[in-house]
């Protein structure tokens, strides 16, 4: 389990697939990049699904992800991508009340006991006080981080 701060875009995809019956059909899928800039995403959206896509692919939306951070898995099943909502309890020093900041993570896991199981063998290894306040699976099919090669070196649109 490791897990990386960078800017994470989002990117929708659409293209014909070919079902497992033959046919061709228009999907939708959504994708997360990291890059500096959104022509930087835009590019290596492009160049990532390139490889696993034959024929044409439109790039329907490009939008900053609300992730601070992404929790990658090693775990051969770890197939899914799960948006977790934490919030870190501070104590306010004046007014002696608690405070939650809330913030959203990317957590990829095989099943969404294994998504508590990765946030918590990371928080676990910092003194923060925290509470999950959500975990949900997303719909999203794979994450690229810069430099490094898909965990399953090719996402489930393969035709």
């Amino acid at each position: 389990m490791r897990s990386r701060t960078a800017i994470w875009f989002e990117c929708k995809i659409a293209y014909e697939k070919t079902m497992e019956d033959g046919l061709q059909k228009k999907v939708t899928e959504n994708y997360v990049v990291d890059a500096l800039s959104f022509t930087e995403a835009e590019k290596r959206i492009m160049e990532e699904m390139s490889s696993y896509i034959s024929g044409e692919f439109t790039i329907k939306d490009i939008k900053i992800a609300p992730y601070k951070e992404i929790f990658f898995s090693d775990e051969e099943m770890a197939d899914r991508w799960y948006k977790a909502k934490l919030q870190f309890i501070t104590l306010d020093e004046k007014t002696e009340k608690e405070k939650r900041s809330t913030v959203n993570y990317l957590v990829q896991a095989g099943t969404l006991k294994g998504a508590v199981g990765n946030i918590e063998s990371v928080m676990g290894t910092t003194m923060i006080d925290y509470v999950i306040a959500a975990v949900n699976e997303t719909a999203l099919m794979d994450v690229f981080e810069y430099g490094v090669a898909s965990k399953n070196d090719k996402p489930e649109t393969e035709q």
